[in-house]
C-alpha cells in the first residue's frame, strides 16, 4: 500500500503557519522544516509558528505532505485553475532551460499525470533505470578481498593464517570478479530504495515494486557531493548520466528527520530569479540570427586594491548586434506600478560606462503595455545619452507562445 498523500499549495513569498490560516502545516512538520532550516537551507525564513517561502520555488516534501511553492506575477487569487496554470508554466520553464532533459523521454513517454513537479522527476529517474535494466547492467572488473571457500586469484598468506587458522576449508584471497557490483549501481540503487519510501502517487508505487525487485541488492553507502564528483563517463557507461544526475538531485536534497524518525524532509526548490535570467538567455539564444553574440553573465574588473582582489560586475545578458551593444538584467518580481529600485537603476547606469552599451534594460513579467523607457540625468539635469529601459512581458499559459514573445518583444527593444 502507498501511503496517504496531502497537497499544500502555496505560492512564492506565503506563510505557512501550524496555529492559524486556510492551508496549515502541522506543528512537528513544523519543527522538521525548523531542524532543515537550522542546516543553512534558504528556501524559506522562520516566523512565528511558521515559515514564509522566499523566492525559492518547487517542491518540499515533509513526511508525506507536499507543499508545492509555485511562482506567480500577478495578484489573481488562489484557484485551482490559478495552480495549474503556474504550475505548467513553472515545469516549462524549467524544461526550456534543460534543468530535466527529456530529449529521449519525451512527454507522450511519460505515463502519468503529473501533480508536482516532484513526481516528473521521480517518475524521469524510474523511466531511466527501466531503460537500463532492459538494456542490461553494465559490468565491471572488481579487485576483492577476502575469505572464499575456491582456491582462486591470489593466496595472501598471513591473513590466511590470521583468519583461517581452525578454518582449513576456506582461502583468503585477492582476485577480480566482473559483475555489477559498482559505484553506479550503490547509488541508483540508494536511490530506488529512498523513493520507496517517500512515494506518495498511487500510479508510481507498482513500478517502483518492481525496479527493487529486478535491480541487484547493492551494499548501502554514504553518498555526498564528493561521491558524484568522483564520477567518470565512459563510452560504455555515458547512457547512466541521465539516471545520475536525477539520483544526485534527489539523495543530496533528502534530508532524514533523524529525531523521530516520520517527518524526512525532501527539498528541490529553484531560485526563481537564477531561473528567470535563465529562461530569457535561453529563449533568446535559440535564433541566434537576431543578433551577432549573445552571452550570459560576461564579467568585467571595475576595481582593483592596492592588495588583494580585483572586483567585477556580471550583468545576466550582454548582446552585440548591429545597433551597438545591449545589456539585460533580469529580475523575477511585479513591479506594481512602482520604479525599479535606485540600487538596480544604479547598477544599470555603471553597465552603460563598463560594456560600452547603446542601451539597457530590466526586465520583469508584467504587462507589456507598461513597459517604458527612461533616460538617466547629466549634474546639471540635462538628459544623458544613456537609456535604460524598462521592458515588462505578459506572462502566457503556453511556454513555445511566450518564448515567441520574448523574442519578438527584446527584439523591438534593439531595433528601435
Amino acid at each position: 500500500m502507498s501511503k496517504t498523500k496531502e497537497n499544500i499549495v502555496v505560492f512564492e513569498h506565503e506563510i505557512l503557519r501550524f496555529d492559524r490560516g486556510e492551508k496549515k502545516i502541522t506543528k512537528e512538520q513544523f519543527e522538521a522544516l525548523e531542524r532543515y532550516y537550522g542546516n543553512g537551507k534558504p528556501f524559506y525564513k522562520l516566523v512565528y509558528n511558521g515559515v514564509q517561502f522566499n523566492e525559492h520555488v518547487g517542491v518540499l516534501q515533509v513526511g508525506n505532505t507536499l507543499i508545492e511553492v509555485l511562482p506567480k506575477a500577478d495578484k489573481i487569487p488562489h484557484s485551482e485553475t490559478e495552480d495549474s496554470k503556474w504550475r505548467n508554466l513553472l515545469i516549462g520553464m524549467l524544461r526550456a532551460v534543460g534543468s530535466f532533459d527529456i530529449k529521449s523521454t519525451s512527454s507522450s513517454n511519460l505515463k502519468i499525470k503529473h501533480n508536482t513537479i516532484l513526481d516528473l522527476y521521480f517518475e524521469l529517474f524510474i523511466k531511466e533505470v527501466e531503460y537500463l535494466l532492459h538494456n542490461g547492467l553494465v559490468k565491471k572488473y572488481q579487485k576483492k578481498e577476502g575469505n572464499v571457500t575456491a582456491l582462486k586469484g591470489s593466496l595472501q598468506f598471513s591473513k590466511h593464517i590470521q583468519h583461517n587458522l581452525i578454518h582449513q576449508e576456506r582461502f583468503y584471497v585477492r582476485h577480480s570478479t566482473y559483475d555489477t557490483e559498482h559505484i553506479l549501481h550503490f547509488i541508483l540503487y540508494k536511490t530506488i530504495k529512498l523513493l520507496k519510501l517517500l512515494n506518495t502517487n498511487n500510479d508510481l508505487h507498482s513500478r517502483i515494486g518492481v525496479l527493487l525487485l529486478h535491480f541487484p541488492e547493492m551494499p548501502d553507502i554514504k553518498i555526498s557531493n564528493s561521491t558524484f564528483e568522483k564520477l567518470i563517463y565512459k563510452r560504455k557507461n555515458q547512457h547512466y548520466k541521465k539516471a545520475i544526475e536525477i539520483a544526485k538531485l534527489i539523495l543530496l536534497k533528502y534530508h532524514p528527520d533523524v529525531s523521530k524518525g516520520r517527518n524526512h524532509v525532501l527539498a528541490l526548490m529553484f531560485d526563481m530569479n537564477l531561473l528567470w535570467e535563465q529562461f530569457i538567455y535561453s529563449t533568446l539564444k535559440r535564433n541566434k540570427t537576431d543578433f551577432i553574440k549573445i552571452k550570459a553573465q560576461t564579467s568585467k574588473f571595475f576595481w582593483k586594491p592596492e592588495n588583494g582582489r580585483r572586483s567585477s560586475m556580471k550583468p545576466d545578458i550582454y548582446i552585440e548586434t548591429d545597433n551597438g551593444n545591449i545589456v539585460l538584467d533580469t529580475k523575477w518580481k511585479n513591479l506594481n506600478g512602482y520604479n525599479p529600485s535606485p540600487d538596480d537603476l544604479r547598477q544599470m547606469y555603471v553597465y552603460h560606462e563598463y560594456y560600452n552599451a547603446n542601451k539597457v534594460a530590466l526586465v520583469y513579467p508584467g504587462d507589456n503595455k507598461h513597459s517604458s523607457a527612461g533616460v538617466y540625468l547629466k549634474k546639471d539635469g540635462e538628459h544623458d545619452n544613456k537609456i535604460c529601459s524598462i521592458i515588462l512581458i505578459d506572462v502566457e499559459d503556453e511556454i513555445k507562445k511566450w518564448q515567441e514573445e520574448i523574442r519578438r518583444i527584446i527584439k523591438e527593444f534593439i531595433s528601435v
